[in-house]
């Protein structure tokens, strides 16, 4: 997803458009993999000093909300990454940069005959480790 579909999303919800949603939005865009909410916050107060985690938060709940950004856990805090709409895959996500690389594989294949007779409404695959960088770190 791009800044331009994420703003999109946001007019067709009937939320505002704002420079600040725009500035985090962007900066989510052009990461390289999932972000922490302090990366965010530092990100964002040169331009908005002052900025509180608490609009921070707000900002980054919504736009999980309305799948604009994907969550995950990484060492106890929680990382978002903008959401991916090319394709079906799943991610590799470094631990310690936060870095991710796609997986066209997915285990759903080999789960789906297990759980014949119930119903799947979603899945999330992620596998962790470091990254080739962070290993030599």
């Amino acid at each position: 997803m791009n800044t331009e579909e994420a703003l999109k999303v946001l007019k067709e919800k009937g939320y505002k458009y704002t420079k600040k949603r725009k500035d985090i939005l962007s900066y989510f865009v052009n990461a390289d993999g999932y972000r922490s909410a302090k990366d965010l916050l530092q990100f964002m107060e040169p331009s908005y000093p002052g900025i509180s985690f608490d609009t921070i938060y707000r900002n980054l709940h919504l736009f999980g909300r309305l799948s604009i950004l994907e969550a995950t856990e990484l060492n106890g805090e929680k990382h978002f990454r903008i959401s991916c709409v090319s394709h079906h895959h799943h991610h590799f996500i470094c631990k310690q940069c936060g870095v991710t690389k796609e997986i066209d594989t997915c285990p759903m294949e080999s789960v789906t005959g297990e759980l014949s007779n119930f119903v799947i409404e979603g899945h999330k695959f992620e596998i962790y480790g470091r990254c080739p960088a962070c290993q030599v770190s």
